[in-house]
């Protein structure tokens, strides 16, 4: 059997075709991890939701009895030289714990992202677009703006900081740092994590002697109160990730839709046509051109049958979530973007671009709104928005799991397009 290797591929470069390939030659696949290590790759829907939701698979390898399988995200950190004393915070965030853990960490953050909260919220996201849009032809050199830098980036570290309670003159440290986290370059990494747990420290300190009454100070008192309380890494790893996490993945999901509807013109006029399609647009980008291509490995707690493959216990298995998103057994022709899109009602969303199952997105209905807004306000603030440069040379970042566009330069007036 043919091992798909990871590191060596164009999963990062193409990863439509790559995946549609990889789908073709069956729902599980065998394939050697970034680090060397053999693993499958679920390709297909129901087996990738299988992988998400099936309590047989876990996220933490400690979880699998016997101790039968490899903690290869550690592996991989170790591989790519991070200090040991780092890979915890990447290593122990929410989405690396099973029941109990993750339930209790869950709960104590889940009240920040009720309904009522991100409804109450909704103003303030709208004031914040409208601010940065209306800032955009400040920042144009040689009548383009980059739309990832000035709007894409900045909007949503604005509102996941408010929510957490990080003060408004540190924001740029923090979009500094996340771009080093995220940079899949192990020295920029290790100076990025090791200031943002240095930071993080700071202000909880700061935030002991003098509460703002934001998430940050809630988890503080769940860190020094009895029942369900917050260890000290918990504590910096929960606030690492909330800050992370609620801004790069909405940033580029404007990014990646900002680019499909301004290259698929009816798509585009029918937005503008009807506002009301905003919320079918979200869905569509999340489903065609998410920035997530695959998720977090899982471990087979227990020898079983997936796709029609033996899975033994402690496999590793990472689930495509590109391979379900573009899946033609769920969806008629999979790969036309398509904001008309009929959607079940009832069914919510029918992708699994925010997860599937218990690890489903804490923060997917305040990414969608802030979505909705962003792409609303753009379109309205600027009717003549096109593409500064032809769509092929568009430069795509080649990080490892992600769909991330290093810069979208745009012009914003029909005068630049003469």
């Amino acid at each position: 059997m043919t091992v798909f290797d990871m590191a060596r591929s164009a999963l990062h470069t193409d990863p439509y075709g790559t995946i549609a390939g990889l789908r073709e030659q069956g729902a599980l696949v065998r394939a050697r991890y970034l680090e060397g290590s053999e693993i499958w790759l679920a390709t297909r829907d129901a087996e990738v939701r299988a992988v998400l939701a099936d309590p047989r698979f876990v996220v933490d390898p400690a979880s699998v009895p016997g101790g039968r399988a490899a903690d290869t995200r550690r592996d991989a950190m170790r591989a790519m030289g991070m200090d040991e004393e780092l890979i915890p915070y990447l290593t122990e965030a929410i989405l690396d714990h099973d029941p109990p853990d993750h339930s209790r960490l869950r709960k104590l953050v889940s009240r920040a992202f009720t309904v009522r909260r991100i409804t109450e919220m909704r103003p303030r996201v709208e004031e914040t677009c409208k601010r940065l849009l209306a800032a955009l032809p400040d920042h144009a050199e040689n009548g383009a703006v980059d739309l990832i830098e000035h709007f894409a980036y900045p909007m949503p570290i604005t509102v996941i900081c408010d929510l957490v309670g990080v003060p408004e003159s540190e924001r740029s440290l923090w979009l500094g740092w996340s771009h080093g986290l995220m940079s899949a370059e192990p020295v920029a990494m290790r100076a990025a994590l090791r200031e943002m747990v240095g930071h993080i420290r700071e202000m909880i300190n700061a935030r002991r002697a003098a509460p703002a009454g934001r998430l940050l100070d809630a988890l503080i008192e769940a860190r020094e109160a009895g029942g369900d309380r917050l260890s000290e890494t918990e504590l910096i790893t929960m606030v690492l990730s909330l800050v992370v996490a609620g801004h790069e993945t909405t940033a580029h999901l404007i990014g990646n839709g900002t680019v499909a509807l301004l290259t698929h013109p009816a798509q585009l006029a029918a937005v503008r046509a009807d506002p009301g399609l905003l919320p079918d647009l979200v869905h569509e980008v999340q489903r065609w051109c998410g920035p997530l291509l695959y998720g977090r490995l899982r471990y087979a707690r227990e020898d079983l049958e997936l796709g029609g493959e033996r899975v033994a216990a402690g496999d590793a298995v990472m689930a495509l979530i590109v391979g379900a998103n573009r899946d033609p057994a769920r969806y008629p022709d999979p790969d036309r973007f398509d904001v008309l899109r009929p959607r079940e009602p009832g069914r919510g969303e029918e992708h699994v671009g925010f997860g599937h199952g218990p690890h489903y997105c804490l923060g997917a209905a305040l990414a969608r709104q802030e979505a909705e807004a962003g792409f609303g306000a753009l379109l309205a603030s600027y009717p003549d928005l096109a593409l500064a440069v032809p769509e092929q040379e568009l430069e795509w970042l080649p990080r490892p799991g992600f769909r991330r566009l290093a810069r979208l330069p745009v012009h914003l007036s029909a005068a630049r397009l003469r």
